[in-house]
């Protein structure tokens, strides 16, 4: 999360993750104006020292504590208009970045995979298990062409984390040779806003749809999980421990900040 400025704890998610949510049940919808800015936000009530400010894929919500008047939760939005306004845009072209990738659930639909291109291709019930055609960059599905939408997502999915999980296991284990470490198990994740985690009991889990992406950002995120086995934090030791084994990780990371996953 991006530092505090004036005591203001703000956080972009990763726009383009997911199709956008409902608001929360429980927060207050309000609209804020000051000159030419003005946003809905959702405001909640919490048991925390200063006031947060979170931009997410469905709104702007800010968190408050109990004691702080709605003024004060004003006055602090006023100062952060433009920087409010100028995510808001962001999330926007992300949003329409998304939406021109979307995946049409048929025969001969395509998606990203590991840099390039996946296209899915329905070989019938005579074939007995998907199979992947590297030199054509296809993969074939044992479904006839006339399957539901939501049965072809599953078994793309289905193939999609077992590929996931070869991948992410063998590249974790590698890393941490190399650091001296040790990844005691690799599990797949769907989680909301974070690409991976790590525990200090040496497991990892990751999300499933990094497989989207270049071999070298999947790279980075194994690296910078892995990594938080020798540095559970983000200081500057655990840096130095991520260039060890990715040296140029600072470009990496914001190329990963800047990328859109097609919505399923």
């Amino acid at each position: 999360m991006p530092a505090a400025t004036n005591s203001v704890a703000q956080q972009f998610e990763l726009f383009g993750l997911f199709e956008p949510a409902a608001p929360a049940a429980g927060r207050a919808q309000r609209r804020f104006v000051h000159g030419a800015h003005s946003f809905t936000y959702e405001l909640r009530r919490a048991s925390r020292k200063s006031i947060g400010i979170r931009i997410d894929e469905a709104a702007v919500r800010v968190s408050a504590p109990r004691w702080v008047s709605l003024g004060q939760i004003e006055q602090v939005l006023a100062d952060k208009a433009g920087w409010v306004l100028q995510q808001l845009q962001l999330r926007e072209q992300r949003l329409r970045e998304q939406r021109c990738l979307r995946v049409d659930w048929a025969d001969g639909a395509a998606l990203p995979y590991l840099g390039g291109e996946l296209r899915l291709r329905l070989a019938g019930r005579a074939q007995r298990a998907a199979r992947l055609d590297e030199a054509q960059g296809t993969l074939l599905l044992p479904l006839e062409p006339d399957c539901a939408t939501e049965t072809l997502r599953a078994a793309t999915q289905a193939w999609m984390r077992e590929r996931a999980l070869e991948l992410f296991t063998r590249r974790a284990h590698e890393f941490a040779q190399r650091l001296g470490v040790r990844v005691t198990a690799v599990g797949l994740s769907s989680a909301r806003t974070r690409w991976g985690s790590a525990g200090a009991d040496g497991r990892l889990r990751l999300h499933w749809r990094l497989l989207h992406f270049a071999p070298h950002i999947v790279d980075y995120v194994v690296a910078h999980e892995v990594s938080h086995l020798r540095e559970m934090n983000h200081g500057p030791r655990f840096w130095a421990t991520v260039a060890e084994v990715f040296p140029d990780w600072r470009r990496v990371r914001q190329e990963l900040r800047d990328s859109v996953l097609p919505p399923w």
